[in-house]
């Protein structure tokens, strides 16, 4: 069981980070299917996963002068600090009220699946949409509010909206916005694990399991963003594509399981 937990991290990982998406959104709906813990559980152990692989993957891409455009960039990841603190109330609230961890499931997986079928569409239909170059402190931070509220509720990190935020509302190219988007989720990801410590709402965990996607997640971290800089952006932008894909079916079966099978 503990190779299933540090094969799916490992693989997410090494995916978000030539992608740029955070693994969680791997992450959870594979582990959701796989239906090994309950859905709180895998919420908490994909957000630890994904800050750690962010991490390591924000201290590489440091070193390419240019990469991370900080100016930009990190008025979104304040907006996404307070966005996760807003996603994760938000969860715990829709927790309570369902009092279901299987309703709760198919409200994520439904959300998720929108979410990823909206960049899907995007990026088939990218050429066709004219970008604009937000500048304003103000659109920037809300902006990284609204994706830190949407990743911290479900799980996932930032996934392929944050590719798709910036691709659209900052002009960047794949690799650039991969770059940016790690930045952002490690500020979205840290907020969300401080208030879920400081709330005392930690799920019913294994620590080893913990430790095991822990290290998936640097080690995947280090392995993605090495491939980012060996490999073309048509390549990396069909990895995104073919990935994506794979998330909606995921979902889909998901949907299912939390609402007919459960």
């Amino acid at each position: 069981m503990l190779w299933l937990f540090f094969l799916v991290s490992l693989s997410a990982s090494v995916i978000g980070g030539i992608c740029g998406v955070g693994g969680g959104v791997i992450i959870k709906p594979v582990l959701d299917a796989a239906g090994v813990m309950s859905v709180s559980s895998i919420s908490f152990l994909s957000g630890c996963t994904v800050l750690s692989m962010s991490v390591i993957s924000v201290l590489r891409n440091s070193r390419n002068r240019g990469m991370i455009d900080v100016r930009t960039s990190t008025p979104l990841a304040v907006g996404s600090v307070f966005g996760g603190i807003i996603g994760k109330s938000l969860f715990d609230i829709l927790k309570s009220l369902l009092q279901n961890e299987n309703h709760l499931g198919s409200v994520q997986a439904g959300l998720l699946l929108i979410v990823t079928l909206g960049a899907l569409l995007y990026s088939a239909y990218s050429g066709r949409i004219r970008t604009c170059h937000v500048s304003s402190l103000a659109g920037c931070v809300l902006i990284g509010l609204a994706l830190g509220a949407i990743s911290s509720f479900l799980g996932i990190g930032g996934g392929p909206i944050n590719l798709t935020v910036l691709f659209f509302f900052f002009s960047m190219d794949i690799k650039k916005a991969a770059a940016n988007s790690l930045y952002i989720i490690m500020f979205s990801q840290l907020a969300s694990l401080l208030q879920t410590l400081i709330n005392g709402s930690v799920p019913p965990i294994s620590v080893l399991i913990l430790v095991f996607m822990v290290v998936a997640g640097v080690t995947g971290g280090m392995i993605g963003g090495h491939l980012n800089q060996k490999i073309s952006e048509e390549t990396v932008d069909r990895l995104f594509i073919g990935f994506m894909a794979v998330i909606i079916v995921i979902n889909l079966y998901n949907i299912v399981k939390f609402t007919v099978l459960s």
